[in-house]
């Protein structure tokens, strides 16, 4: 037992990953062709892959939104979990990002699975409530400009059915959350998203030190 969350060292951390991720050579595969993209590290964790899927399995998922695709590892792994009728709506504006994500999508065979929309999130979210779509996804995945978070999560909230989960990535932000002296716009999006989201009654909420840290609210 223990009274803190533990501090995870390089073995400790390759131990975590050795012992709880499955991944199939795909994703394998993803990651390594990511990880030679100067934007690399906007690539979730494989350990955070394993979660996503693990809570898309959870809820029964059969509809989710993914904002923010970058090169298409968080759509992957949770369409992978999703039953033959179900979908991922992806959203992102960075085609040869995207290009990368659909390979892959192919080679796991769940490019049906995954509506890929080319615009911005807003946009496209809107469209979709627009649609008549409210209350239709299972669970929504927020990881994309950090200044629009609050859109995002309003547009997820109604899109989202009672019970189900919004899960929004790098919310510790480096740690950057803590530093007084850093007022970057997305670092004050975050910590001021934070603070709003912590008293928010519409929603219960954990954030988990997994990754830059991720919050999962759930509607209530």
């Amino acid at each position: 037992m223990s009274s803190d969350t533990i501090e995870l060292n390089k073995s400790l951390r390759d131990y975590l990953i050795a012992s709880s991720v499955k991944e199939s050579k795909v994703l394998k595969d993803l990651r390594k062709e990511t990880s030679t993209l100067d934007e690399s590290q906007m690539q979730i964790s494989p350990e955070q892959g394993t979660f996503l899927s693990f809570l898309a399995e959870l809820l029964n998922a059969k509809y989710t939104l993914d904002i923010g695709v970058f090169t298409g590892y968080s759509s992957l792994v949770v369409a992978l979990q999703l039953p033959k009728d179900g979908f991922v709506t992806a959203c992102d504006t960075n085609i040869d990002w995207t290009d990368i994500a659909k390979k892959y999508w192919k080679m796991a065979n769940v490019e049906q699975k995954i509506n890929l929309h080319i615009a911005p999130a807003i946009q496209t979210l809107d469209t979709l409530i627009a649609d008549g779509k409210e209350e239709m996804y299972d669970f929504s995945f927020i990881d994309a400009d950090k200044i629009s978070y609050q859109k995002y999560f309003e547009r997820s909230l109604c899109l989202v059915r009672k019970g189900g989960i919004i899960a929004i990535d790098n919310v510790l932000w480096g740690g950057k959350v803590l530093d007084s002296t850093d007022n970057e716009p997305a670092t004050r999006a975050i910590r001021e998203f934070n603070k709003k989201l912590y008293t928010d009654d519409r929603v219960s909420i954990s954030m988990i030190p997994i990754g830059d840290g991720l919050t999962l609210a759930r509607k209530l």
